[in-house]
């Protein structure tokens, strides 16, 4: 018989493995990237049990705060798999942001949840930097965040990535306005590529034409497939912000994500109210050219999958039009006229005339 001092050690929570000092490195390496996105009402500094705003140092006389959520989906698939870890964290926080500014809400801040296998600090420091960056072109201040290290839950390297916002919008801002009607024209903001949705049907079509992401990118042969499709979800927060400021004539906006034309635009209409949409004004980019001949994909599934091209729509007053426009291109849009609201007592809320230039 051995005595005590003999006897194994016991277990520790790095022989299960989580390895707490690897969260420590991480959290020192992020420091300065949070710190840089200080803004007013938010000091930015993490470590403490949660993260404060002062609504009334951002200067809100009478603020309704919005909130919204959301994650980047299997996406992150081609990250890990390519090694690209910079540009997720900046498509996290444009999903959260773009669904904001669509309520006339000003993005205040920034928390985030980063789920992995196994905690690599340098990689989890380089995701949180995209982060930063989102956060920095949105306004919004990175207030707090969670890292979880949970293996046998993730595979290895398998990481997941979901986000929290917090706006805010005086009250008499909100959007949709009520008085949306039958004639008002909408507007189409460009998008940058996919965005962060329909991309399990991405990574299928991928498969299908026996490529690997490593591959050149057939729709952009100067970059790889991986760095084609990890091109970040576009911000639209400081340019919407600019032109709500400078007139009136916006009355809604819709964030062209998950269920594309078909489910987001409904969502900003009364009932009764429909949009008529003309598929031959929507500036096609290659990758969807790419995606649907390769995959044989039908026009309306690509338009109840994808942008297709349009990112954001804005409603605007038929009367106001132009003001709109010069608006959006002063804050440096490129809106393009898609399409008009009319009236859909039944059937239908979405209606397609012409033909996407796929």
């Amino acid at each position: 018989m051995t005595d005590s001092g003999d006897k194994p050690a016991g277990l520790t929570y790095a022989q299960a493995g989580v390895d707490i000092d690897a969260g420590a490195r991480m959290v020192e390496l992020i420091k300065p990237l949070v710190r840089a996105t200080r803004r007013r009402g938010a000091n930015a500094e993490i470590g403490g049990f949660g993260g404060l705003f002062d609504l009334r140092a951002a200067g809100f006389a009478d603020p309704i705060l919005v909130a919204a959520n959301d994650g980047v989906g299997t996406k992150v698939k081609i990250a890990i798999e390519s090694g690209i870890h910079d540009t997720v964290g900046v498509d996290l926080v444009a999903m959260c942001v773009n669904d904001l500014v669509v309520q006339g809400a000003e993005p205040l801040f920034f928390l985030d949840y980063f789920a992995t296998g196994k905690l690599e600090p340098k990689v989890g420091a380089t995701i949180v930097a995209g982060i930063a960056a989102g956060c920095l072109e949105a306004g919004a201040a990175l207030i707090g965040g969670e890292t979880a290290e949970m293996p046998g839950l993730y595979e290895g390297a398998d990481y997941d990535l979901a986000g929290f916002a917090v706006g805010a919008a005086e009250r008499g801002d909100l959007l949709p306005r009520g008085d949306i009607r039958e004639g008002d024209v909408l507007l189409g903001l460009p998008s940058s590529g996919v965005h962060s949705n329909g991309f399990s049907l991405v990574r299928k079509i991928v498969a299908l034409a026996g490529l690997t992401i490593s591959d050149p990118a057939p729709f952009a042969p100067e970059k790889s497939l991986a760095q084609a499709l990890l091109e970040p979800t576009r911000i639209y927060v400081k340019p919407v912000l600019l032109a709500l400021r400078k007139t009136r004539a916006f009355k809604a906006f819709a964030h062209i994500t998950g269920g594309g034309y078909l489910e987001n635009i409904p969502r900003v209409l009364p009932d009764g109210i429909g949009a008529w949409i003309d598929l031959d004004a929507i500036p096609v980019l290659p990758v969807f050219r790419w995606l649907a001949r390769t995959g044989g994909v039908a026009e309306r599934e690509m338009l109840r999958t994808f942008n297709c091209g349009i990112g954001m729509i804005a409603v605007v007053e038929a009367g106001k039009v132009a003001e709109a426009e010069e608006a959006l291109r002063a804050s440096g849009e490129n809106p393009v006229r898609i399409g008009v609201l009319v009236a859909t007592p039944t059937g239908d809320r979405v209606l397609f005339d012409g033909k996407l230039a796929l």
